[in-house]
């Protein structure tokens, strides 16, 4: 599978506890904080979930 990385643009301040708990569940910490995880069927649907917070760095 390919490696991908996303780094977090926005606060999760004020959003939906699921939103919340996507977040924490990819690793983010905080803001600008960039992860690299596998692109997984499982981890591509979390990025979807929550794509209005982050962003994919290539």
């Amino acid at each position: 599978m390919a490696i991908i990385k996303i780094k977090q643009v926005k606060s999760a301040i004020n959003r939906p506890a699921d939103q919340k708990a996507t977040l924490k569940a990819l690793g983010f910490k905080r803001l600008n904080h960039v992860v690299e995880k596998e692109a997984t069927p499982q981890i591509l649907g979390m990025v979807k979930k929550i794509q209005h917070l982050i962003v994919v760095v290539e």
